[in-house]
This record gives C-alpha cells, sequence and structure tokens, in this order.
C-alpha cells in the first residue's frame, strides 16, 4: 500500500441559512502506529502520518529507551492494510546494549489519539521523580511573546485543516527552529523531540512552544528532553504545575496577545523593565 497521506480532502454539506452546498475541506488523517523494536510490538499510538521518523526518535527517548539518537541503528516504515485502513509498523533496532534493557523492562503499551501516558506498568512509573534541570537559561518575556505569536505561520497543515495541534522550539537568536504538527498534543512533542535530537539541536537552550494544554505528561516529556522552559497556549492542570516545580522547570501557559502567565520557576523569563536594568 501506498503511504498514507497527512491530510484529507473532503466535500461536506455545508449548511448555513441560505441552505445546504456542496462544500470543501482537509480533514487531518489519523493512522495506527505501531513502534516495534527486534519485531516486537512496544506501542500503539493513533497519529497524523507525517515526520514519522522524527516520532521514532522522539518517542523512544521520551520514553527512555535511547538517550542518542545513534541508538537506533534502522527504522523502516512499512505501510500495512487493517480492515481496509492503512496501518504502519516503524520497524526499528536499537544498538544491543538499548535493545537488552528494552527485553527486560517488558513493557506494552496501547495509546489512542493524544494520550501520553496509556499502559503505565505501575503508579510508581507513571510519577517517577524527574531530575532536575539546572538550565541557566535567560529569555525576554516579549521575545516569547513574539514567538508565540508568530506560530501560526510555521503551522502548515494546520493553516490546511484547523485541526492540528503544534509543538514549536524556540531559540534565542535565531527564532522558532523546529515545528511538529499532529492530531495528538503528545505525539506533536514527541516529532519535537527527535527531531532535535536528529540535527542535534540542544533542548536546553531554548524553549517549548505548544498549543495545546499542559498536562502532566507534556511536562514530563520536556524534563526527559532536558527543556527548562514551557510555553503553552492553554491552562496546565494542578499536577502539571507540582511536577514542574520539582523538576525545575519554567511552565508558563496561557498565552495571549496581551501577556502570559508564569506558574513555576519565573527568574528564566526576563520582564521588560529587568532585561533593561540587565
Amino acid at each position: 500500500m501506498t503511504r498514507p497521506t497527512p491530510l484529507l480532502n473532503s466535500r461536506p454539506l455545508v449548511w448555513r441559512a441560505e441552505g445546504l452546498a456542496r462544500g470543501q475541506r482537509q480533514i487531518p488523517e489519523e493512522t495506527a502506529v505501531a513502534l516495534t523494536f527486534g519485531r516486537a510490538t512496544y506501542a500503539v499510538m493513533m497519529a497524523t502520518p507525517a515526520d514519522l521518523e522524527d516520532f521514532a526518535w522522539g518517542f523512544s527517548q521520551n520514553e527512555g529507551l535511547i538517550t542518542a539518537a545513534e541508538d537506533i541503528t534502522a527504522c523502516d516504515i512499512v505501510v500495512r492494510d487493517i480492515a481496509g485502513e492503512s496501518a504502519i509498523e516503524l520497524r526499528l533496532d536499537l544498538v544491543a546494549a538499548r535493545q537488552d534493557a528494552l527485553w527486560r523492562r517488558q513493557r506494552r503499551l496501547l495509546g489512542a489519539t493524544g494520550c501520553g501516558m496509556c499502559g503505565m506498568e505501575s503508579l510508581d512509573a507513571a510519577l517517577e521523580p524527574l531530575k532536575p534541570l539546572t538550565a541557566d537559561l535567560r529569555l525576554t518575556a516579549a521575545d516569547l511573546a513574539a514567538a508565540m505569536a508568530g506560530l501560526g505561520a510555521h503551522q502548515v497543515l494546520n493553516r490546511q485543516s484547523h485541526a492540528l495541534h503544534a509543538a514549536a522550539f524556540y531559540l534565542p537568536g535565531r527564532g522558532i527552529v523546529a515545528v511538529r504538527e499532529d492530531v495528538g498534543r503528545h505525539n506533536a512533542l514527541d516529532k519535537l523531540a527527535g527531531a532535535l535530537l536528529r540535527e542535534g539541536i540542544a533542548p536546553a537552550a531554548g524553549a517549548i512552544l505548544l498549543t495545546s494544554r499542559v498536562s502532566v505528561e507534556m511536562v514530563q516529556k520536556a524534563a526527559r528532553m532536558g527543556c527548562a522552559l514551557l510555553l503553552a497556549v492553554s491552562a496546565p492542570t494542578g499536577l502539571a504545575i507540582r511536577r514542574a516545580e520539582r523538576a525545575g522547570i519554567t511552565l508558563a501557559a496561557i498565552a495571549r496577545a496581551d501577556g502570559f502567565e508564569i506558574f513555576t520557576h519565573p527568574t528564566r523569563i526576563l520582564i521588560e523593565s529587568e532585561a533593561h536594568v540587565a
């Protein structure tokens, strides 16, 4: 089968006050993506079939299966027909030490769209302590607000469908250097993690921008990536705030045209008056 495209051309009936008419709309695809290691399925996620290599590397990193891009030695993308629908296998091979560690874990996951913690083997695993981040990063509030305001221009798929989340990476002095999109906000962040890992960009040097709310899984993924500053459009959960505080992550959210709210570790964000003094 051919590899599915990320968007579907749809011709819905559109009702307006003046009556019915045939419309046209780009709809995001949702594809079952299996991540296999040594031909054993580790996870099945529903995802947008784009940037799949980045998804493979980023998911593997955020699951703690790899720590370097070179830990994955092969990635084959295989398209299958399952009950008349296209499905994708990401067949990954790891270096021997990582593969052995994976076999010892003996974990299996089944994820639905947007699910970031499905199949955890215990409550302890779901809330395991995160290594605190100590990055001395300092960014101005004005620069962060401008980056968030400009993110929409980088969302190629969402401009066509209006239904995709984005995760972006902002580097001071360079602006937004990477954006990944997906129907699942966790998948978008995994794809971003993989893009940074494969390009050799250090997450500690900049900030993650999200078009979604901030649940605890997003904080934990950012911590595992090593990024100490997270800015999102929507609100965080209480658990996300507590985990960000303990992990040393600056969590800012509810970004609007007139500013945003800082929930944890505010010293990494320089307010304009403070920046002038510095």
